[in-house]
């Protein structure tokens, strides 16, 4: 087992549920082409790094609302996912995983206080769901 090759897409998967840009999934098909571990192993290793990434981004939303409390967010996708978390809660969160709509509905999520665990319950079934997917279409 190549610990660095995992390690590679631990970080890769991190880095890609922030506001940086990146694309996970082509580290995890090679990871997984080149059998650096089981694929239940590489989903894990993938979904966790996402998920801690979309949890700093909940993270920073909490952090801004702690920060600046009479703000209100200004760019306005965060407030149309803003708008969409206060309707729908934390399930949203299962399309933590899509590109340009991820992130703000993430940030929302903090901000708008949604539970902590609520949120790391949602955002990891749905980035598991994408990884397990991409795991599944390329075999």
């Amino acid at each position: 087992m190549d610990t660095s090759g995992l390690w590679g897409l631990f970080l890769s998967s991190l880095l890609a549920a922030t506001l940086l840009p990146g694309g996970s999934e082509a580290v995890l098909l090679y990871a997984d082409h080149k059998s650096l571990a089981s694929p239940p192993v590489l989903l894990l290793i993938a979904t966790m790094g996402n998920t801690l990434g979309g949890l700093s981004s909940w993270g920073i939303g909490w952090w801004i609302r702690q920060r600046w409390p009479g703000r209100a967010l200004e760019k306005p996708q965060h407030r149309k996912a803003l708008d969409r978390m206060r309707r729908h809660g934390a399930p949203l969160l299962l399309l933590s995983w899509v590109p340009l709509v991820g992130d703000p509905l993430c940030v929302a999520a903090g901000w708008a206080r949604i539970n902590l665990l609520a949120s790391l319950l949602f955002i990891a079934l749905g980035k598991g769901a994408r990884y397990a997917l991409v795991l599944m279409l390329t075999v």
